[in-house]
C-alpha cells in the first residue's frame, strides 16, 4: 500500500527535475531543482515618470500575471504575480529581516496546496538571451508561507530561475511624453520557471 501511494505522487515530490543550461551568472549556488512550471501570461507595464529617460517617462513593470503549467500533464500548478512579502527572510541565513510594509516581490502561489514563495533578483542575476524577450533571471527566495491547510510544496524554495523566455518586452510606443503618463500595456510572454530547494 505504501508503495502504491508513493508511485502515485507527482514528479515534483520526487525531485525528478533536470535543471536548465544557463549563462554562468544564473547558476544556482546550492540545492536541487524540484519543480518546473511552464508559464503563459503577460508582463504588465505602466507609463511612469523616469529620471533616466530623455522624455521624462518610461514604461515600468508593475506586475506579471501568469499561470504555470506542469510539463508532465499540462495541468495548472502555480499562479505568478507581484505582492507584498509578509515574512521577509535573508536568503543566506533564513533569518527574519525588517521590511516596513512588506516589500513588493515576485510571488508564486501553488494552485493545489496554497503554499507561496516570494523572491528578489539575485546579485547579477539577469541575462538578456534574446533582445526581443524578457531577460532570464536567477532569484533568491526571501519569504515563504505554508498553505492554509499546511501544504508546503513551495515553502521549501530557496531559488527560482526564469529561463526560455519569449516576448514580454515593454513596447516602444505609447510612452513617449508626459501626456502618456498612466498608459498601460499588457504584453504576452512565456517562460519556464525552475524552483530549487536545499531539502
Amino acid at each position: 500500500m505504501a508503495l502504491a501511494a508513493s508511485s502515485s505522487l507527482p514528479a515534483y515530490a520526487h525531485g525528478q527535475v533536470t535543471p536548465p543550461t544557463v549563462p554562468p551568472n544564473l547558476n544556482v549556488p546550492s540545492g536541487k531543482a524540484f519543480l518546473k512550471g511552464e508559464a503563459e501570461g503577460t508582463q504588465n507595464y505602466v507609463c511612469a515618470p523616469s529620471a533616466t529617460s530623455p522624455t521624462g517617462v518610461a514604461y515600468t513593470l508593475f506586475t506579471p500575471e501568469a499561470t504555470l503549467f506542469s510539463d508532465d500533464d499540462g495541468g495548472q500548478i502555480i499562479t505568478h504575480f507581484f505582492s507584498p512579502n509578509p515574512d521577509p527572510r535573508d536568503p543566506n541565513t533564513n533569518a527574519a529581516v525588517i521590511a516596513p510594509g512588506g516589500a513588493i516581490r515576485a510571488t508564486w502561489v501553488h494552485s493545489h496546496d496554497g503554499s507561496s514563495v516570494w523572491a528578489k533578483l539575485h546579485t547579477n542575476g539577469a541575462a538578456v538571451v534574446d533582445p526581443q524577450s524578457v531577460a532570464w533571471l536567477l532569484l533568491d527566495a526571501v519569504g515563504v508561507e505554508d498553505g492554509p491547510t499546511g501544504g508546503d510544496i513551495l515553502a521549501k524554495t530557496t531559488f527560482v530561475q526564469r529561463v526560455n523566455t519569449t516576448g514580454g518586452v515593454a513596447p516602444k510606443s505609447g510612452c513617449g511624453s508626459p501626456t502618456d503618463l498612466g498608459n498601460q500595456a499588457f504584453i504576452p510572454y512565456t517562460a519556464d520557471y525552475f524552483f530549487y530547494t536545499d531539502q
